[in-house]
C-alpha cells in the first residue's frame, strides 16, 4: 500500500533548498572558519537522503542523474591533484598555493588550491555517502 506523503514531499522541496544553501555556506566559509568540504559534503548528502525518504529511489535517480562512483573518482582526482601541486613545485605533498587575481566584477579575489582540495573532499564525501545509501535502499 502506497502512503500519501504530500506534506512530506512539499516540505522536502523547501527544506532541501535551504540545506543546500547552508551546505554552500559551509563550503565557502570552511577556509577561514569551521566547515569545509567534509562537513558541506555530509550536509548535501543529508539533503539528498531526505529527498530519497520523501520520494522513491528511481525518482531521485531521474532527478539527479549522477553517477556517484564517478563523482567519487573525480573528487579523489581533485584532492590528490592539488596535493601533487606541492610535489611538482618542490614542496612537500599537500603544500597549498595561493594568489590574488583581479576579476572584472568582483575585484581583488584570493585564489587557493585548498578550495580545489575541499571541492575534491566534498565530491568524495557526497559520492561515497550516496553510494552507500543507494545500495542499502535498493536492497529493499
Amino acid at each position: 500500500m502506497k502512503t500519501n506523503d504530500v506534506l512530506l514531499r512539499n516540505v522536502t522541496k523547501v527544506v532541501v533548498f535551504i540545506i543546500f544553501l547552508f551546505s554552500l555556506h559551509l563550503f565557502l566559509a570552511g577556509h577561514y572558519n569551521p566547515g569545509g568540504g567534509f562537513v558541506a559534503g555530509l550536509t548535501s548528502a543529508g539533503a539528498i537522503t531526505l529527498t530519497l525518504i520523501a520520494y522513491d529511489t528511481q525518482t531521485v535517480k531521474s532527478m539527479l542523474n549522477i553517477n556517484t562512483i564517478m563523482m567519487t573518482g573525480v573528487g579523489l582526482f581533485f584532492a590528490l591533484g592539488t596535493g601533487m601541486i606541492g610535489v611538482i613545485t618542490g614542496d612537500p605533498f599537500l603544500t597549498h598555493k595561493f594568489g590574488h587575481v583581479d576579476l572584472p566584477i568582483i575585484g581583488d579575489t584570493a585564489l587557493h588550491t585548498a578550495t580545489i582540495f575541499d571541492l575534491g573532499v566534498y565530491l568524495v564525501v557526497v559520492g561515497v555517502t550516496l553510494t552507500i545509501i543507494q545500495t542499502i535502499g535498493e536492497s529493499d
